[in-house]
C-alpha cells in the first residue's frame, strides 16, 4: 500500500536514533522524508519499525558519528533523497557511559563533523538543532579559551591546552563539550551556515528521563535527585516535552533565531547561578 503519493518531499534528518530524536521526530517529521543514523543498526531498526508503522517514511544508515567520512557520507546520502530541511543531532554519550576521550571525540569533535557536514548541503530556509546539555552552563570556560574555541577548526579542537587540560574526568568533559557545542552552533549560523541562508540552534535539557538517564540515575551519588530537588519545578521532564521546544526552533514561527541556546531545565541552572542550590 502506498500511503504517500507525495513527490520532492522536504529532509528531515536524524542523527542518533535515542528516544530524545525520536520524539522530535515524531513531532515534526509527517509529510516529510526521514533520514536516520545511528552506530546501532539495533536501534535503527527498532526507530524505523515504530515510526513506519504510525505511516512516517524512512531510510536508515549505520553512521560512526565519532568519523568524519562516516558522517559525511551520511549528509551526502541525505542530500541524494531531496532538498535537506532540517537537520538534528542527538548523538551523544552521558559521563557514566564513556570515558573522557571517548566524550570529547563523539559529544564535541563529532557535533563538529557534522555541524560541517550539513553546513555543506542545508537547503534555504532550512535549520538545524543540535541537542546540547544544562551542563553546558556548569563549568565557567574563561573568555580567551571561548574564542579560541570560535576560531579553530573542528580537528584542531582536542588540542586546546584547556580542554585537554581540564577534562580529566568524564563530567567535566561532557560539561565541557557541551558549552563547546553551543560555540560550534553560533559560529555555523555567523558563516557556514549563513552562507547557505539557513539556520542553526542547540538546546540544553536539564533531567530527561530517557533510557540514557538512568545510566545517570543508577550512578554514585546523589546529584541528580539534588537537582530534581532544587530546581524551582521539583521534577523532571519528558522527551515529548523537548520535542515541542525541537518543533518551535524548526519551525516557521522561530525564523528569526539562529546561533543561540535554550535552556529547557526546569531551573536547575537558575538555582545554581543565584546561590540556591551548590552543585558540590
Amino acid at each position: 500500500m502506498i500511503f504517500d503519493r507525495n513527490e520532492n518531499k522536504e529532509v528531515i534528518v536524524l542523527l542518533g536514533a535515542g528516544s530524545m530524536g525520536t520524539a522530535i521526530i515524531r513531532r515534526f517529521a509527517h509529510g516529510r522524508k526521514i533520514l536516520l543514523g545511528d552506530i546501532s543498526q539495533k536501534n535503527l531498526d527498532k526507530v524505523c519499525q515504530e515510526l513506519t508503522y504510525s505511516g512516517y517514511d524512512v531510510e536508515t544508515m549505520i553512521v560512526d558519528a565519532t568519523d568524519r567520512d562516516s558522517i559525511n557520507e551520511f549528509a551526502k546520502h541525505a542530500s541524494s533523497l531531496g532538498k535537506v530541511m532540517y537537520y538534528v543531532h542527538t548523538a551523544g554519550a552521558s559521563p557514566s557511559q564513556a570515558s573522557p576521550e571517548h566524550i570529547l571525540k563523539l559529544d564535541m569533535v563529532g557535533t563538529g563533523y557534522a555541524i560541517d557536514a550539513f553546513g555543506q548541503i542545508m537547503a534555504e530556509g532550512g535549520a538545524g538543532l543540535i541537542i546540547s546539555s544544562q551542563t553546558g552552563y556548569m563549568l565557567p570556560i574563561p573568555y580567551e579559551v571561548e574564542q579560541t574555541i570560535l576560531n579553530s577548526a573542528t580537528d584542531e579542537l582536542m588540542n586546546i591546552p584547556f580542554i585537554t587540560e581540564t577534562a580529566t574526568r568524564s563530567g567535566t568533559a561532557y560539561m565541557i563539550a557541551k558549552r563547546v557545542n553551543h560555540l560550534q552552533a553560533m559560529k555555523a549560523a555567523a558563516t557556514t551556515w549563513k552562507e547557505r541562508r539557513a539556520r542553526i540552534n542547540t538546546i540544553s535539557p536539564g533531567i530527561i528521563v530517557t533510557p540514557l538517564a538512568y545510566d545517570e540515575f543508577n550512578a554514585p551519588g546523589n546529584t541528580y535527585q539534588n537537582m530534581i530537588d532544587q530546581s524551582a519545578v521539583r521534577r523532571t521532564a519528558s522527551s515529548d516535552e523537548i520535542a515541542e521546544a525541537a518543533a518551535f526552533l524548526l519551525g516557521e514561527h522561530a525564523g528569526f533565531i539562529t546561533g543561540t541556546d535554550l535552556l529547557i531545565d526546569g531551573g536547575v541552572i537558575a538555582s545554581i547561578r543565584s546561590g540556591a542550590y551548590n552543585l558540590h
